[in-house]
């Protein structure tokens, strides 16, 4: 049973992870940058989006060791900022998607939760796991992505209001981005962010 929890996890992760980049595409794409449209990226089918780190190795890494919290991402759908009709904040609109829709999954399936009678659940209990499977992992993908470490979209969103006197400090981040995300994954930063979900969990579902 374990493992079918698991692997059913590891599913919604994936489909997550996809409508988060989706979403990239398509704000992207309605400000007037077709890139991801063209590349063939606004799809469902997941094979476009595969990472092999994000999207296999990662999630794996993570439940071999017992962690607490699966987190991962997908190919980043390519776009290019120069093709916005919004020059000032196009970059941040579509840096910002993802973790929108994240949440909104999250709220959607988490009211559900809340306002569903727990009778019906009492009669289909794996949908009452199902919902709160989509919920959990909505939550943890919002606020993962928003930390300000390359290549997550927090990063753009600091690098859009960071001073231009610390531009040594977007340069750092580029460099060593990924080493600072393995770190943070790895050595505590799941932990943090695990204790975040479940305080949003309860307010969104009461539970």
């Amino acid at each position: 049973m374990e493992v079918i929890i698991t692997i059913f996890s590891l599913v919604v992760l994936l489909f997550s992870v996809i409508i988060h980049e989706l979403a990239h595409g398509y704000v992207a794409n309605s400000l007037g940058d077709p890139t991801a449209k063209y590349a063939g990226r606004l799809t469902l089918n997941p094979i476009p989006h595969l990472d092999m780190f994000g999207s296999i190795i990662l999630p794996l890494l993570l439940f071999i060791s017992g962690s607490p919290m699966l987190v991962g991402w997908a190919k980043p759908v390519p776009i290019n900022p120069y093709n916005f009709k919004d020059q000032k904040w196009g970059t941040l609109k579509v840096s910002l998607a993802g973790p929108l829709t994240n949440i909104a999954l999250a709220l959607v399936f988490g009211l559900l939760l809340r306002f569903i009678p727990e009778a019906f659940f009492a009669t289909m209990p794996g949908l009452f796991i199902i919902f709160s499977f989509v919920v959990h992992i909505n939550i943890i993908l919002a606020i993962f992505n928003l930390v300000p470490i390359p290549p997550l979209d927090g990063s753009w969103v600091l690098f859009k209001f960071i001073p231009p006197q610390f531009e040594y400090i977007k340069t750092f981040l580029h460099q060593y981005g990924v080493f600072l995300l393995i770190f943070f994954i790895f050595f505590g930063g799941l932990q943090f962010l695990g204790a975040i979900t479940e305080f949003i969990f309860h307010i969104i579902t009461g539970i």
